[in-house]
């Protein structure tokens, strides 16, 4: 299950999102949708970095029947790329949560050898997300 908050006044499905929360069996997630301002507030505040992203994950401790964290992503890289892309807002919107998703689960990109990128490539596959997602990731 993901609990969704919108911050913004975007209205968009999560559909896609909850397809790939399925195909990885992740039980409570929470998905938090925001702007550039409050996306980069948080990665300065988190990560010492001050520029807006597109995805930021904050894992929680493993408890049973609890989120395994949070994933914010910003509305406003979603719209920007699914333009530059030509391909739908919930495309991206699941690109970037499939993203956050797998570094709650422990993948790491810049240190894993091109497992994550297998992993994203075989989820975008799997559940029909555009080949373009691909080809921009690999």
């Amino acid at each position: 299950m993901i609990d969704f908050e919108n911050k913004t006044d975007n209205n968009i499905n999560i559909e896609k999102c909850q397809k790939i929360a399925d195909y990885l069996k992740c039980d409570f997630i929470e998905l938090i949708l925001t702007d550039s301002i409050e996306i980069k507030n948080l990665n300065k505040k988190y990560r010492n970095i001050n520029k807006a992203t597109d995805v930021l994950s904050f894992p929680l401790k493993k408890l049973p029947h609890s989120s395994i964290g949070s994933i914010v992503v910003n509305i406003d890289k979603v719209i920007e790329k699914s333009k530059e892309f030509s391909h739908a807002k919930e495309d991206e919107l699941a690109l970037l949560f499939l993203h956050g998703l797998l570094h709650l689960l422990g993948y790491d990109h810049e240190q894993d050898n091109g497992e994550m990128r297998k992993k994203e490539e075989e989820i975008i596959k799997n559940i029909s997300l555009p080949n373009s997602l691909i080809v921009r990731n690999s």
